[in-house]
């Protein structure tokens, strides 16, 4: 396991260790678990499971958190595929769940749909928010509440990171699909490379991404296609890889361990999640989905569940970076950390 430096005030938040994603006992008998009460709550991964080392993984965590610190029962189910996702709501629904967490954009649609139909249910939804126009029609159901993350944030610090410690001048990103919740890493990624550039006077080249149109796996499952794209940027030159594509992302990690490389993973701590690739790791972008997903569930508990969007920020801890690994020079890491105060106060936007 490398040595890492810790850097309090860039991480911005403490993303605990993921939780094992096994059967859990029904009783409450273990340690501090919370006496239960009369309440179930459910949860729908996407098509990339709740073993996915990323975003679903962390989600779950939020849900099993919720079952031993408030006591609600609990229940999930696995989609295999995007074709399950109204089915599988409707099951959890038809469960006599309270509140259902749907985990994913690509589940926005049937979401909705349930949240309309059921009308005594809350639902909320991670990386999704109903009051996107483009999406939806800017009215939100009452019941239905979309968890955000703004990660374009982390991703520009990320970015900078990248450029100041690559040796070639060429880091890569790609992506699973190409979604706003995936391009928004890509985006703040190139930005912040773009940031370095501007500061330093050098031309660090992003692979994968202009800003309109990059690279992309089209799902989020197949990690030989993960690490495929990765290959290929390796040979165009690219010495770190920033994969956005859930478990195919571990194809991009796996490539650039095989060829001397570096990673940053995202929305977990790759050093928790996938801790086979740590030692080339610099960072992670990471999201505190597990926090987001009880805190909704808590306010369904508490008859005090809204349909306003939840978004995660620098500022109050609902995105940041993992540690550092130590190949990052204080330096840069000194400048990677004023940069966050910055993004924070406003000084420096993305829009």
């Amino acid at each position: 396991m490398k040595k890492t430096v810790r850097m309090a005030a860039v991480v911005g938040l403490a993303v605990a260790s993921l939780a094992a994603c096994g059967e859990k006992s029904d009783d409450n008998d273990g340690g501090d678990k919370a006496k239960s009460i009369d309440f179930k709550a459910c949860m729908v991964s996407d098509s990339g499971g709740f073993d996915d080392k990323s975003f679903n993984q962390t989600s779950l965590k939020g849900l099993t958190d919720a079952e031993d610190e408030i006591g609600v029962e609990a229940a999930t189910v696995e989609s295999a595929s995007d074709a399950e996702y109204a089915d599988n709501i409707q099951s959890l629904v038809d469960e006599g769940c309270k509140e259902i967490t749907t985990v994913g954009f690509l589940l926005g649609d049937a979401t909705r749909a349930a949240a309309e139909k059921n009308g005594d249910v809350d639902f909320a939804i991670v990386d999704f928010e109903f009051t996107d126009a483009k999406t939806f029609e800017p009215n939100p159901p009452e019941n239905a509440k979309g968890l955000m993350f703004d990660t374009g944030q982390p991703s520009y610090l990320a970015g900078y990171l990248a450029a100041g410690t690559s040796k070639t001048g060429k880091v890569g990103t790609f992506g699973g699909l190409n979604i706003p919740t995936v391009t928004i890493f890509m985006e703040g990624f190139r930005k912040g490379v773009e940031a370095y550039n501007e500061a330093k006077g050098t031309d660090v080249q992003v692979i994968g991404w202009d800003g309109k149109d990059g690279s992309f796996t089209e799902d989020f499952e197949d990690q030989a296609k993960g690490q495929q794209v990765a290959e290929q940027m390796i040979q165009q030159g690219a010495d770190i890889i920033f994969p956005v594509a859930g478990p195919a992302g571990l194809g991009g990690l796996k490539a650039a361990k095989d060829n001397s490389a570096w990673g940053i993973w995202v929305d977990t701590d790759g050093c928790e999640s996938a801790a086979e690739y740590c030692d080339i790791l610099l960072t992670s972008v990471v999201k505190a989905m597990d926090v987001a997903v009880k805190d909704a569930i808590q306010a369904s508990v508490d008859d005090t569940f809204n349909n306003e969007v939840y978004t995660g920020t620098l500022e109050n801890g609902g995105v940041g970076l993992a540690d550092f690994g130590p190949d990052v020079s204080e330096e840069l890491q000194s400048e990677v950390e004023d940069l966050k105060d910055k993004l924070i106060s406003g000084e420096i936007t993305l829009d």
